[in-house]
């Protein structure tokens, strides 16, 4: 599990304020390289040639994916979300492709921030926030309708719209569980396997044979299964937030 352990990297004396250690840990470090990594990402593809670039194409794709997704599930006013669902997206996502990286064949060792609860947990609430904000500074106290579909039986409101509130208010916590499961358990269970893998080649050929080279065959496809999952996650998370939006937006 030291994978997954938050260390500060210059130690813990002398950072005290207030009662809180704010000492720079390696899961700080990993997100400020995440940010100046998408910073520099933008940077290259936001040129405007009039021949777009492979850099200004990419970055084209992924603005015009996250406009499209937001158009689709809110509508014409979903526009204005663009800036952060694409943030949000793109933030995961580097964030994900990052603790992929064999960056320990050169002495580095990933930490996948979005492995832990506490990062994933910050992000859902700030998108959490953004629907009830969007929700009372439009509607008012009509957004609490949201919790009665309509056509509900009135016998039935009481017992529908308590079921819905509490569905309601889950949405951030099962938001932030979903990217935090995924992630750690794509890397527990390759850290699994190069256990076997080097246990099968110090216990000899046979073992190797038997244990290490399957082993290692299943990481690769794994491995290939983690990128794709890297990808998904990212836009499972973007493309909830849209929904959540969207009920905020209008009242669905």
């Amino acid at each position: 599990m030291r994978q997954f352990m938050i260390e500060p990297l210059g130690g813990t004396a002398g950072w005290e304020v207030a009662g809180y250690n704010i000492a720079f840990t390696n899961s700080a470090l990993w997100m400020m390289i995440t940010t100046v990594l998408l910073v520099a990402f933008m940077a290259l593809g936001m040129k405007r040639e009039l021949v777009p670039g492979r850099w200004q194409m990419m970055v084209e794709s992924f603005t015009g994916f996250i406009d499209n997704m937001l158009e689709a599930n809110i509508g014409k006013a979903g526009r204005k979300y663009v800036p952060y669902v694409f943030s949000l997206f793109m933030f995961i996502l580097f964030a994900n492709l990052l603790g992929l990286m064999p960056l320990g064949l050169v002495g580095v060792h990933p930490f996948t921030f979005t492995s832990h609860f506490t990062v994933t947990g910050i992000l859902a609430v700030m998108s959490f926030s953004i629907v009830l904000g969007v929700g009372f500074w439009k509607h008012g106290l009509k957004f609490f309708s949201l919790f009665v579909p309509h056509g509900t039986p009135l016998p039935m409101i009481p017992f529908i719209a308590f079921v819905e509130f509490v569905s309601f208010m889950v949405r951030p916590f099962s938001l932030a569980l979903r990217l935090f499961v995924a992630m750690m358990a794509g890397h527990l269970l390759l850290e699994v396997l190069s256990s076997f893998v080097i246990g099968g080649g110090n216990a000899g050929f046979g073992f190797s044979l038997l244990v290490g080279v399957p082993s290692f065959i299943l990481m690769v496809g794994i491995c290939a299964l983690e990128l794709l999952v890297a990808g998904i996650q990212a836009y499972v998370f973007a493309l909830l937030t849209a929904l959540y939006i969207n009920d905020a937006e209008n009242l669905h």
